[in-house]
């Protein structure tokens, strides 16, 4: 995209939105229609008093032959209708129009948005608050169809005004003209200028809107954390400062927005005034007809005072246009992790994997993995264990294709993770981790989430496989109990068990656990810890572990120490030699005081 696109959000818009444009021109036809219709009263005038002055004379008897002025009148009647009646459906129309296109754009780049969101990688939501996106899909979103609504009808019609009436004006009349028109340039100039100094103080404003929602929704999702360190007096002043700086960059725009509407008012007066004088000079001294000059003053009434809602416009739309920018901004960023051409469907999946050689950084500089090197064989289960900061979430988050390495390759049956289609590549792995995430909705729905199509039976048979069938019957509505938004009405070893129940739903060929069992009692991680054992058998099983005692069976456990490999291989090995595992496991065994006693 080029730097003049980038800086003009209509265009941008325009090219966005090729499939609504039949859709767009129609209403912009309608408008102008409305709008046209609606000047014909001031003309309409012009020719009554044409006919009561003129009478056998007047236009209407040139136009129709009917010389009778009663007759004239009636006719003028029967059109006035008819134009009154055109003006009114050519309103609704366009009405109707521009809210569908409204409509219709809003719901195309929501879901376009949104949809092409979930195609970036997590490193794109990890540097970007949740609370801006929102924003952007939500506040941002609204604020164009707004503008879609109402101010692009006012535009249209503005435009038409001008050049409907200034067209009559040079026919009619073009020694006065020039009068009525004088406010125009000054007008137009006043706008352009406005313009561009409005368009970064709207740009500041939702950048704003953007930051003090993220901070909301932040401050919502924490809201037990704020309440357990009586943090609320604190959290208030937080929202303030960001309220304010909101309210302040609103102050800036409205202030210069505020004062456009005064100017251009006078400027219009001075039209106004110009035309009438100028006008009613011209005809006392017989250049101009009355019916004439009632007409253009009329006229220019409707010329110019339409303009006094210029600024009103100008601010709606310079908010929808800052709100384009940012959403098309969004669409315009190209994912960083994309398809390989591979495809490797399930059936085809052994499950075997490979590091080699593997270095990986979150920033440049800083690597979390060095020069890593392993296997994790196919139907066997792999651990990992490692101090905090050690790289074992890394390792999931690699295999899983969240992030590319940096350098060495990742293997899976033997092909370049950057070779394989995302989707057959995630669908071969199942993931459990420490922090469940369950949507708003049923336990039904929460387990099915990997398998939309099982039947009852079949999550009822995940469900037992992962003990939590018990606890789930009990639930006032059993499977059909909402658990609320993130689970927050279940307990964590319940959500850790739903969480199970929907990976052994989707029966992925490779499992990863990730801490599965770091957060709940010893009762739950027993019933856990078997039905992991029951899901894992013939399974490549990966085990991110903190409990050591969970790990004690695997067929293979690396320890990590700094993103390096420091030990590698069974329980019993690992005990038998001096190093981390077994310091670990003296510690957690009761064997070793990890603290000092003084």
């Amino acid at each position: 995209m080029s730097s003049s696109d980038r800086h003009s959000p209509l265009v941008r818009l325009w090219r966005y939105a090729r499939p609504q444009r039949p859709q767009i021109i129609r209403a912009a036809v309608w408008s102008f229609l409305n709008k046209a219709f609606d000047l014909a009263p001031p003309l309409l005038i012009g020719v009554a008093i044409n006919v009561v002055v003129e009478q056998e004379d007047s236009l209407l008897a040139d136009w129709f032959g009917v010389t009778n002025p009663r007759a004239q009148l009636v006719i003028l009647a029967v059109i006035t209708f008819v134009v009154w009646a055109l003006e009114s459906l050519f309103e609704y129309l366009a009405a109707v129009e521009w809210r569908n296109v409204a409509q219709n754009i809003q719901h195309e780049l929501r879901i376009d948005a949104y949809a092409h969101v979930q195609q970036l990688e997590m490193a794109f939501f990890e540097n970007r608050p949740s609370g801006d996106l929102l924003a952007v899909l939500n506040d941002d979103v609204n604020q164009l169809e707004r503008f879609l609504d109402h101010g692009a009808n006012d535009i249209i019609q503005m435009f038409t005004t001008v050049l409907l009436i200034g067209t009559f004006f040079f026919i009619a009349a073009p020694q006065v003209a020039w009068v009525a028109f004088l406010p125009i340039p000054i007008i137009m100039w006043a706008s352009i200028r406005y313009q561009r100094r409005l368009e970064p103080r709207y740009a500041l404003v939702r950048d704003q809107a953007g930051l003090l929602n993220s901070q909301l929704a932040n401050n919502v999702g924490g809201m037990a954390t704020i309440k357990s360190f009586t943090a609320e007096e604190r959290e208030v002043e937080r929202i303030e400062v960001e309220s304010d700086l909101y309210r302040a960059a609103n102050r800036s725009a409205i202030k210069l927005s505020s004062a456009f509407s005064p100017l251009i008012r006078i400027a219009i007066l001075v039209g106004f005034m110009a035309t009438l004088v100028w006008g009613g000079f011209q005809t006392l001294e017989g250049a101009m007809d009355s019916a004439v000059y009632v007409t253009l003053v009329f006229l220019t009434q409707r010329l110019l005072w339409p303009l006094t809602r210029l600024g009103e416009t100008m601010d709606l739309y310079q908010r929808a246009m800052a709100s384009t920018n940012r959403i098309l901004d969004i669409l315009d960023t190209q994912p960083q992790i994309s398809d390989g051409p591979k495809a490797h469907p399930l059936e085809l999946v052994q499950g075997g994997i490979n590091f080699n050689q593997v270095t990986f950084s979150y920033e440049p500089g800083f690597p979390v993995l060095h020069d890593l090197s392993l296997q994790l064989e196919a139907g066997k289960t792999t651990a990992f264990v490692g101090a905090t900061g050690s790289g074992k979430t890394t390792v999931v988050k690699l295999l899983l294709r969240f992030y590319d390495v940096d350098t060495g390759a990742i293997l899976f049956d033997d092909h370049d993770l950057r070779e394989l289609e995302l989707g057959d590549l995630r669908r071969s792995i199942g993931l459990v981790s420490q922090d469940v995430f369950l949507f708003h909705g049923t336990v039904f729905d929460n387990i099915a989430y990997g398998n939309p199509g099982a039947s009852r039976d079949e999550v009822r048979g995940a469900a037992e496989i992962a003990e939590a069938h018990d606890f789930v019957v009990e639930l006032p509505m059993g499977y059909d109990t909402i658990v609320g938004e993130r689970g927050q009405k279940l307990s964590g070893g319940q959500r850790q068990r739903i969480s199970i129940a929907r990976a052994v739903l989707s029966d992925p060929p490779v499992l990863v656990l990730d801490e599965a069992t770091s957060a709940v009692d010893n009762e739950t991680e027993a019933a856990i810890q078997r039905s992991l054992e029951r899901i894992s058998i013939d399974r490549t099983t990966v085990v991110i572990a903190h409990r050591l005692s969970t790990i004690r069976h695997a067929d293979r456990i690396y320890v990590l120490d700094r993103g390096k490999l420091s030990q590698a291989g069974t329980h019993e090995e690992l005990l038998a030699v001096p190093g981390i595992y077994k310091a670990l496991w003296d510690v957690q065994t009761g064997e070793a005081v990890p603290w000092h006693q003084g």
